[in-house]
């Protein structure tokens, strides 16, 4: 691989908007509009194309260790590689779950032998772990299950919950969705007969009595808070009346994400894919589906994430309340937002802040999530012209399938430097390469 590559011609999403300028990669590191007698060893003309800064993906499961017949974390990464995503944070809740530091740790020199693009690990909270999560420090946060989950990840006691926003510093995010009114649900609902219950089960009302808590405890303990994958209108409002007490940005405590699954399935797609779009939370309606585009694009909601949740097609096969709630996403993420810039939901800007910038800034990691001169060289270059339809037999999740099979797309990352180091060519992955542990500064 080269050591210095000149990019030209590109028209670059720069913190400050679009422009046309010259960026070079060295030493890893990002310089922009380098003098014109700058020699590389590489230039790439990219006239016609944009350069985006590497997709941060705050929410992704890759099942390692302990499911990895599903998904591990060579194969995730490669597919985040190929899909632009060069950053990706993953949630706690693999076999044995992370919920001390030393697993935490394991779990990074696990990744630094395997994963292609940069990583980080959230710590996951219990009803009785808050010594781990006080001590813990090489994370994003904290990630908690106010609703079901696996092993003794739920939390949805009281009293456990207020030691949590109250007796830790780390960042908090959450699953929110009532663990009561889930299982009262499922009694009136005979544990559900067919796939759509799943979204009767796990209803709006679930979903908001939980964000609702959740950023009640965040005000109340003066806590940094990150709502999970929003799925209804409802939560949005709550979002935006939590925005409208707190006008100051700087001072706001609470931030939203949203995942592709709640912005385009709702529960009319459930006849044609069945069990292939059953999540946790559920989706929604086609209302709940305009009402989260629109907050995205007045900022109620900040980050778009995946929640990339991979399952075997034979395990999705079961008939409904076995089959397992969750969908493979990463590969496809950039280019299904990329479509909605094509398609007028999103404008370009809006999609570098919710992908890129956002999440670097959210969850403190430092040199990433922008195109500026001196930091990682974490880029993504896109074609927004380019054509290209998703298919199953191309998927580079160990999963081998996507909800999206057979839908085309204009839109797409065409190749992918991570520190500085291209890692997707347009055409494959180069898989022996290895990204690094992500660094965080909580001070901010």
């Amino acid at each position: 691989m080269p050591a210095s590559t000149l990019i030209k011609n590109a028209i670059c999403q720069l913190p400050g908007g679009a422009e046309q300028i010259d960026v070079l990669i060295s030493q890893g590191k990002i310089l922009l509009d380098p003098a014109v007698h700058t020699s590389a060893e590489e230039t790439i003309d990219a006239a016609g194309l944009h350069l985006l800064p590497g997709v941060i993906d705050d929410q992704v499961h890759f099942r390692d260790p302990g499911l990895t017949h599903k998904e591990d974390l060579h194969t995730g990464s490669c597919a985040c590689a190929a899909g632009g995503i060069t950053t990706f944070l993953e949630m706690p809740n693999t076999k044995p779950a992370t919920i001390s530091c030393d697993a935490l740790h394991k779990k990074l020199d696990l990744a630094a032998g395997k994963s292609v693009v940069n990583y980080g690990f959230y710590i996951g909270a219990t009803p009785d772990n808050l010594a781990e999560l006080q001590q813990a420090k090489r994370t994003p946060g904290i990630k908690i299950f106010i609703g079901s989950s696996t092993g003794n990840l739920l939390v949805d006691q009281q009293e456990a919950l207020e030691r949590i926003f109250a007796e830790t510093t780390l960042p908090i995010c959450a699953h929110c969705e009532d663990e009561e009114t889930v299982r009262n649900n499922a009694a009136a609902y005979g544990g559900g007969k067919s796939v759509e219950d799943h979204s009767k089960i796990r209803n709006h009302e679930a979903a908001v009595i939980a964000t609702k808590r959740a950023i009640d405890l965040a005000v109340r303990h003066n806590h940094h808070f990150h709502v999970l994958h929003v799925s209804t209108a409802q939560e949005c409002e709550l979002l935006k009346e939590y925005q409208q007490r707190v006008s100051d940005p700087a001072k706001r405590l609470i931030s939203a994400e949203v995942c592709p699954h709640h912005l385009l399935f709702n529960v009319d797609d459930y006849q044609r894919l069945g069990s292939l779009v059953q999540m946790n939370p559920s989706i929604k309606t086609g209302e709940d589906n305009e009402r989260l585009w629109e907050a995205l694009r007045r900022g109620e909601i900040q980050v778009i994430a995946t929640d990339h949740a991979p399952h075997t097609l034979e395990e999705k096969d079961q008939p409904y309340p076995q089959s397992p709630s969750g969908l493979p996403a990463v590969e496809n993420s950039l280019a299904l937002m990329l479509d909605a810039v094509n398609r007028g939901r999103l404008t370009l800007d809006r999609l570098v802040e919710c992908m890129c910038e956002a999440p670097a800034e959210i969850w403190g990691i430092l040199n990433k999530g922008k195109i500026q001169h001196g930091y990682d060289a974490d880029l993504v270059l896109v074609d927004l012209n380019l054509k290209k339809t998703i298919l199953n037999e191309n998927q580079l999740t160990k999963a081998g399938w996507s909800p999206w099979h057979g839908v085309t797309l204009t839109g797409w990352p065409v190749k992918t430097w991570c520190n500085g180091v291209l890692v997707y060519d347009g055409k494959q992955v180069h898989r022996t390469l290895r990204g690094r542990e992500v660094e965080f500064d909580h001070s901010v």
